[in-house]
């Protein structure tokens, strides 16, 4: 019989739940930072396996000396990266006046103006529409400054968040023995060899995964830059570079890529003569950079990574594409990780049912 003592304790207990959840949820939030460097030092601990085995198998260093190995080997990387981009960015920021909206208006401005008078040349007359629809005083110019305010802001915490995910990524590699030894004794004995075996397989697959993005993104990079060096292109690594990063966003990334690129050739040649020398550089690095992206969808990406994770390309289109209805751009950015780890517990765990046996085939 439900009394209204067992009513007042359920509902007792209810409270303190979502108390409890409440203040757990609040003090990840809080810790939001430390949180985003384990995720970065365990995605860079995947990456750093291959290379910690092959220290050990190939090159016979004992596990410490080959961890010191690794983690020396992100070091050189990173800071190659930085001595490279450093002066280059300070010089980019510097010729477009990243950092001046006034500037940033009035090259704005100027682009509209030749942009126009080149519509008049082939009698399009669109000054007026444009003057009514007063698009110049639609536009806020303090987001490009207020972003890379921001921008700044978080590279002035990057030395102290990068040391925290090294060290962090150090004992990830140094440990792992260690760590799989603790993860065994808090795994129920009845799906011990299942969740192991998960956690293998998974660690397998998405560190494949991770060193076929990296490659993926080195060979965009070298695309874009062939066709900015070959039109002449002020500044090509930077842009190269900002617009090879831009590609870790699936479909929607090369697309922000293509027009960035675009209006920072426009830039880099006001002065320059609209109708024989901006806009045809303009176009051309469009063509280009379209090319590459055909080049990147139908070569380099689905082959690199339908075989590091054993996934259909068009299975990985699917699942990024819904993933990008449901949670917009990071699901985009997660849904192959995810998926390649939901497919691997799936095997383990219902290996009878026959959608995972017909998505799992290739595990």
């Amino acid at each position: 019989m439900i009394t209204s003592r067992i009513i007042a304790n359920g509902i007792l207990k209810a409270i303190v739940a979502i108390v409890l959840a409440t203040l757990l949820l609040y003090f990840l939030y809080q810790i939001q930072s430390v949180l985003i460097y384990l995720i970065v030092a365990l995605i860079l601990t995947l990456i750093g396996n291959p290379i910690l085995d092959f220290f050990k198998k190939r090159m016979k260093f004992n596990h410490l000396f080959a961890t010191i190995g690794t983690l020396f080997i992100f070091i050189l990387i990173i800071s190659g990266f930085i001595m490279m981009f450093i002066p280059l960015v300070s010089s980019q920021s510097q010729n477009l006046s990243l950092l001046n909206t006034a500037e940033i208006e009035k090259n704005t401005i100027q682009l509209f103006d030749q942009f126009n008078l080149f519509l008049e040349g082939h009698h399009i007359d669109s000054l007026k529409i444009l003057k009514e629809a007063n698009i110049t005083s639609k536009i806020n110019f303090n987001l490009i400054p207020n972003f890379l305010n921001a921008v700044l802001g978080t590279i002035s915490s990057f030395g102290m968040g990068l040391a925290s995910v090294l060290f962090i990524a150090f004992f990830f590699l140094k440990d792992r023995s260690l760590f799989i030894k603790s993860a065994k004794k808090l795994i129920p004995d009845s799906h011990e060899d299942q969740i192991l075996n998960s956690l293998e397989k998974i660690n397998f697959l998405l560190s494949r995964y991770f060193i076929g993005l990296l490659i993926q993104l080195f060979i965009v990079f070298l695309l874009y830059l062939i066709v900015l060096l070959l039109f002449g292109v002020p500044n090509p690594i930077v842009i190269a570079f900002l617009c090879a990063v831009l590609n870790i966003v699936p479909y929607i990334g090369p697309l922000i890529a293509s027009v960035l690129a675009a209006i920072l050739t426009m830039i880099s040649h006001l002065g320059s003569d609209f109708q024989t020398e901006t806009l045809p550089t303009t176009i051309y690095v469009l063509i280009g950079f379209w090319i590459v992206q055909i080049i990147d969808n139908n070569l380099s990406q689905p082959i690199i990574f339908s075989k590091s994770v054993s996934s259909h390309p068009l299975e990985i289109f699917l699942v990024i594409l819904i993933a990008g209805f449901l949670f917009g751009i990071l699901g985009m950015i997660v849904a192959v990780p995810m998926y390649t780890i939901i497919k691997v517990i799936g095997k383990e765990f219902f290996p009878e049912n026959i959608v995972v046996q017909l998505l799992t085939k290739n595990l």
